[in-house]
C-alpha cells in the first residue's frame, strides 16, 4: 500500500511523551514523532528495548524505564522526562497488555492487576502532565483504546473492561481540560499486526477470520495507528476533542 505520508510542521520541536514506547504501536509512534522533528520522551518496562530504540533515533529524545503499575514510579519517570526535554505538549497513553484469561479463573488480585496495567496509569499520567499543558495554553492527549469490546471479543474480559473505560476517561478529561485548550481523544485500533500479536496470537485461521470481518481486506500495520496519533497531536486537529478515531479497517 502507498505510504506517501503527510508531514505536520506544527509537530516540529514539540515535546511528546509516550507510555509503552519501546515496542509495538508505541515504538512506531516514537519513530513517527521523531521523524516529524518532535522531541520524544518515552516510558517502558523493557529497558533493553527502550535503550535500543533511543539509540536508533536522531535528535533530542529521552527514555525512562518504569513499571507503569507503580504510580509513584510513573510520576517520577515522567518528571525525569520533563527535566530532560521540558513540559509535554503531547501525551500518548499507549501502554497496555491484552493477556488472555478465562473469566472463570479470574481472582480479585488478577482483576486489579489488569486494571493497573491497562487503565489506571493513563489517568495518573494525565494528572502529572496536564498542568504543564495548561501553563502552555494548549496540549493534546491521545489515549489508545481498542475495538475488542466494540466487537464483543472473548478471551480477555478484564482487558476489554479496561479498554472500554478508556472512552469514559477520554470524554470526562476532555471536558475537564477543554477550557484550557487541552484536547483529549481516543484512537481505537483493530487487530494490529505488532510483533507481540504475531508471536502470541496470530494464526492463519484467526487472521483470515479478522480480515473477513473488516471492510478493508488487508491486515493492519501499526504504522497506521501512529499516523492517526500524529494527526490528533498536530494543529490540523485543533478542533478535535472527546472523540473516537477508528483504525480498524471497518470491522465494527
Amino acid at each position: 500500500m502507498n505510504k506517501n505520508f503527510a508531514n505536520y510542521p506544527s509537530l516540529a520541536d514539540k515535546t511528546v511523551f509516550i507510555t509503552g514506547g519501546a515496542g509495538g504501536i508505541g515504538a512506531e509512534s516514537v519513530r513517527a514523532f521523531a521523524a516529524q522533528g518532535a522531541k520524544v520522551g518515552f516510558l517502558d518496562l523493557n529497558a533493553d528495548a527502550g535503550l535500543a530504540l533511543l539509540a536508533s533515533l536522531e535528535g533530542e529524545h529521552a527514555f525512562a524505564q518504569c513499571d507503569l503499575r507503580d504510580i509513584v514510579a510513573t510520576k517520577a519517570a515522567l518528571g525525569q522526562l520533563v527535566e530532560e526535554l521540558g513540559e509535554a505538549d503531547v501525551l500518548v497513553n499507549n501502554a497496555a497488555h491484552d493477556d488472555r484469561h478465562d473469566w472463570r479463573e479470574v481472582t480479585p488480585e488478577y482483576w486489579d492487576e489488569r486494571m493497573a496495567t491497562n487503565i489506571r496509569h493513563m489517568f495518573f499520567a494525565i494528572q502529572t502532565v496536564a498542568p504543564g499543558m495548561i501553563a502552555k495554553g494548549n496540549g493534546s492527549i491521545v489515549n489508545i483504546g481498542s475495538n475488542s469490546w466494540w466487537e464483543a471479543g472473548a478471551g480477555f474480559p478484564a482487558y476489554a473492561t479496561a479498554k472500554s473505560a478508556v472512552h469514559g476517561l477520554t470524554r470526562t478529561m476532555a471536558r475537564e481540560l477543554g477550557d484550557q485548550r487541552v484536547r483529549v481523544n481516543t484512537v481505537v485500533p483493530g487487530w494490529i499486526m505488532t510483533d507481540r500479536q504475531k508471536d502470541l496470537w496470530v494464526t492463519p485461521e484467526a487472521l483470515a477470520k479478522q480480515v473477513d470481518r473488516q471492510c478493508l481486506p488487508d491486515p493492519i500495520d501499526p504504522v497506521y495507528v501512529a499516523r492517526m496519533v500524529l494527526f490528533l497531536a498536530s494543529d490540523d486537529a485543533a478542533m478535535c476533542s472527546a472523540g473516537n478515531f477508528m483504525v480498524e479497517g471497518g470491522s465494527i
